[in-house]
């Protein structure tokens, strides 16, 4: 994926940024539902919302680290509702956190219907974490995010939880291959 153009017309791929604001990389995006995304049960497939979650999570860890990312987990995704044919999705998507070559994108998914004016349902939550990576795939540093809101510096607070809790999950998981049976 080419990276995009700055003001000044360097790539950013190009530029090396230490910081950028959490508002700078955030994405909307919308899709209409359509029967053939649907399972059994006539609502649309997890996998479909998952699908877009993960492509809105990749065009940010994109943007905010200058070049390619790719998905390292999904660490949490919580549907609340189903969506049903014709909903219309939001995925509203924002860099929480980052360390030295990783970043946590959370995702937001709401609905609403096609053909009726109401309020958007929380449909589901999504927290994946993302590396940037090189031209030979190897891990790169990525720009530290900086909260600019109240709810910028919650969200980066409670990605430091989750990342500490896939430390210690990833730690005991290597204990518990190394202690004898």
């Amino acid at each position: 994926m080419p990276a995009a153009p700055s003001a000044d017309s360097t790539p950013v791929a190009h530029q090396t940024v230490a910081s950028r604001p959490a508002s700078a990389t955030r994405l909307s995006l919308s899709h209409l539902t359509a029967q053939h995304e649907t399972n059994l049960l006539g609502t649309i497939h997890g996998g479909v919302v998952m699908t877009l979650v993960d492509s809105a999570a990749g065009v940010v860890a994109a943007r905010h680290s200058g070049g390619p990312a790719v998905t390292a987990s999904m660490d949490e995704m919580v549907f609340l509702v189903p969506v049903r044919v014709g909903d219309v999705v939001h995925f509203t998507a924002q860099v929480n956190w980052t360390g030295r070559s990783s970043m946590e994108i959370g995702v937001r998914i709401t609905a609403d219907r096609w053909d009726a004016v109401g309020p958007q349902i929380h449909v589901a939550t999504a927290y994946l974490v993302f590396v940037a990576v090189d031209e030979e795939g190897k891990p790169r540093p990525v720009p530290q995010v900086v909260p600019e809101t109240d709810e910028d510096h919650r969200r980066m607070r409670e990605a430091e939880i989750r990342r500490s809790h896939r430390l210690a999950r990833r730690q005991a998981i290597i204990a518990s291959r190394e202690a004898p049976e």
